[in-house]
């Protein structure tokens, strides 16, 4: 079977199929793409394993949340764009209204000066820790990929602003792209009739990146620049969820439109909801100091964020079969990835490990949470869990 000739379904039928996994897909987007293969392969055998690979394959190499490109992509084969925005609505929103809630919660509460708070920065760290080492495990192998990482963190550390990030991983890319071998690509199978209507939405995906900073500098608009600074995020966010944090530290915290320890709080409750990590985007949204916040200020956050996701995966989907053999754009995807491995280390220290450790106590239930996810195999959502009624507690006796 080839996309273009997968059986077509009905947008009813997609958004139960995905309304299902988001809410009970916990785990993350490896834990996802899993589930996915599940549903969509070996029960419902809407495509064969080879295509799903293909499709896979594809969203990994695109920037943005691998997993809920796959269920764009998916949801667009099956029953066109209106599908695709089915299954992305059925998958993401589950998790954004617990998100909300917790937000909301959180505000009622008076803020982040609780012990069950602090509990979820303490999660978010082993969480991000996690995944720290086992991205760097399989992203920096070698000697090479190693140097770029730690080069990344250092000048992320030294440097911090938005700017030395997205710097960063534009060179690593740049340079894998010039040391990739010069070996001529593998022959692939004639490019599907629809890539000629696809282009526009590369043109969109464009047009974004460039109209919105304009945009929100000719107006100062609040709305508009909430929307570039999601919208440039989901860019650049390769390697996976968790890269999304790092990334609006900077466009959020740093320039004090959202407090760290809020900001913190709701990244460690993210791990605790099924479906996508990019859902983190409308808890942040809502919890801004200033205008846009509450659920509007959630309403462009997401949107944002996703937007480029969209354009991506519907302008790339024809193009998948001849430009997944090219070994220039694999070289300059492997050493982009090894500067997101560096990116997330200095996100470990800075803002999770100095926000969310202040004394031994901390340490040790940091110490705790990850070997309950690394040794144990807990799942995510109830080490959060655990975390929280642990900060509770030590709250009470200090």
């Amino acid at each position: 079977m080839s996309f273009e000739v997968m059986q077509r379904g009905t947008v009813r039928e997609v958004f139960l199929a995905f309304l299902g996994l988001g809410l009970t897909s916990f785990g993350g987007p490896v834990a996802h793409i899993g589930y996915f293969r599940t549903e969509f392969v070996e029960r419902r055998h809407w495509l064969s394993d080879a295509d799903y690979a293909d499709i896979v394959a594809l969203c990994q190499f695109l920037p943005g949340p691998a997993s809920s490109q796959v269920g764009l992509a998916l949801g667009k084969l099956r029953a066109g764009y209106w599908g695709a925005l089915a299954a992305w609505a059925a998958f993401t929103l589950p998790s954004v209204i617990l998100l909300l809630i917790f937000a909301w919660g959180l505000a009622s509460i008076g803020g982040a000066e609780s012990g069950l708070l602090h509990g979820l920065k303490i999660a978010a760290l082993a969480v991000v820790a996690q995944a720290v080492w086992s991205m760097g495990k399989s992203l920096v192998p070698d000697r090479g990929r190693f140097i770029v990482a730690s080069l990344t963190a250092i000048a992320v550390l030294a440097i911090p602003s938005n700017l030395t990030q997205v710097a960063a991983i534009a060179l690593a890319l740049g340079l894998g792209m010039m040391m990739a071998p010069r070996a001529m690509p593998e022959p692939t199978p004639q490019i599907r009739p629809s890539v000629g209507r696809d282009w526009p939405w590369l043109g969109l995906f464009v047009l974004g990146l460039v109209a919105l900073p304009l945009l929100a500098t000719l107006t100062g608009s609040p709305d508009l620049r909430l929307a570039d600074s999601l919208y440039r995020t989901g860019s650049l966010v390769f390697g996976g969820g968790h890269v999304v944090l790092p990334l609006l530290e900077g466009e959020l915290v740093g320039p004090g439109l959202i407090d760290r320890e809020t900001f913190l709080a709701g990244y460690g409750a993210a791990q605790a909801v099924p479906g996508p990590l990019f859902s983190f985007a409308a808890y942040a949204g809502a919890m801004l100091y200033g205008p846009p916040s509450g659920l509007w200020g959630a309403t462009i956050a997401l949107v944002a964020i996703y937007l480029p996701s969209a354009f991506l995966v519907f302008g790339t989907l024809g193009y998948w079969q001849a430009l997944k053999h090219q070994p220039r754009l694999r070289g300059g995807l492997s050493l982009a990835n090894a500067a997101v491995v560096g990116l997330l280390v200095a996100a470990l220290y800075t803002p999770v490990f100095t926000s969310a450790v202040m004394g031994p106590r901390d340490a040790a239930l940091a110490i705790a949470a990850y070997a309950a996810l690394t040794a144990l195999k807990l799942p995510p959502w109830l080490v959060v869990v655990l975390c929280a009624l642990a900060g509770w507690a030590l709250a009470q006796i200090s």
